[in-house]
């Protein structure tokens, strides 16, 4: 199959002819795995199941392993999105290997998962200065990508299971599989509608058109979600998070929407600040702000929180 070499090469991606990305053996791969033991799976999606693993040189790493010939794309856009892309908030792609029918993606393992697992999962909990440190360096991840100097770099996936934690609680934006770059001079590309249900901007599910805003719009969700704790779909709940958000801000109690697990442990006006500013990310297009603002906005809201009494400090892991 050789994607690294021939499927890059005739990629359409003005970025594609940057992209290097450190071949290694299959044998490096099934050793570093256990040969994909079950006990070292640590997720699945659509292209494909992730392990976490040793590579000889005592490197821990997650291995994406995708099989499926019609997720081969999937293989090319990672590659050729971060092989070139190096930033603290971003995940570090480290290699890739291909195998008959059969491709690996070697990334950097985060130790703490994925931002799903923190808001949704009984057992742990996030502090308020932790959601909004995480919060901050997912901004950044997005304001590298949506300004690098060769295009804007569109995720197109943003939710709380593509936001890894690290060891130290610090953000990381993984999947690539879905992202589109753009040209300097383009304010947008046409695309096919992609991304998860409850996440996608509703412009761009009714224009087609892939651009910076939208990942503004899928950000605004999550915030959201930092927030409330919520899922994002909810059969229990009448209206989607954000109408709800919006609904609590107009004569409603927006104490409802404060996640749970915080035990009360949350500075309001910090809260109150966040919560407008997902509101924005959501709102129309014209009046979103953009993913600069929305760090600088972030900042004041951390400032805001480190000026008041101590917040309780909660469990990790």
């Amino acid at each position: 199959m050789k994607i690294c070499n021939s499927h890059l090469k005739s990629s359409n991606d003005p970025l594609s002819k940057e992209s290097t990305c450190l071949e290694l053996p299959v044998k490096e791969i099934y050793s570093a795995t256990n040969d994909l033991s079950a006990s070292n799976l640590i997720g699945q999606g659509i292209a494909g199941k992730v392990y976490k693993g040793i590579l000889s040189n005592g490197q821990h790493v997650a291995v994406k392993h995708i099989i499926n010939d019609e997720h081969v794309e999937t293989f090319v856009r990672e590659v050729t999105s971060l092989s070139y892309v190096r930033h603290p908030n971003l995940v570090a792609l480290l290699g890739c290997c291909e195998n008959e029918d059969e491709c690996f993606l070697v990334y950097e393992l985060c130790h703490n998962g994925n931002l799903s697992d923190w808001l949704f999962g009984k057992a742990k909990v996030l502090s308020w200065m932790q959601r909004i440190e995480i919060a901050i360096g997912s901004a950044r991840g997005l304001w590298f990508l949506h300004t690098y100097a060769e295009g804007c770099i569109v995720h197109r996936d943003i939710k709380p299971a593509n936001i890894l934690i690290n060891a130290n609680f610090e953000a990381k934006l993984s999947d690539f599989g879905l992202s589109k770059v753009m040209e300097v001079d383009q304010s947008h590309v046409s695309s096919e509608v992609r991304g998860t249900f409850g996440y996608v901007d509703p412009e761009y599910r009714n224009n087609r058109h892939v651009n910076a805003s939208g990942d503004v719009y899928s950000f605004g969700i999550v915030l959201l979600q930092l927030l409330s704790g919520q899922r994002v779909i909810n059969l229990n709940r009448p209206m989607p998070l954000n109408k709800m958000a919006k609904s609590l801000t107009r004569g409603g109690d927006t104490r409802e929407f404060v996640d749970p697990k915080l035990d009360g442990e949350y500075p309001v006006e910090a809260f109150a600040l966040i919560l407008k500013l997902a509101l924005s990310c959501t709102g129309i297009k014209q009046q979103r702000p953009s993913i600069e603002q929305v760090v600088s906005r972030l900042e004041e809201a951390l400032d805001i929180s480190k000026q008041v009494k101590p917040l309780a400090s909660c469990p990790t892991l």
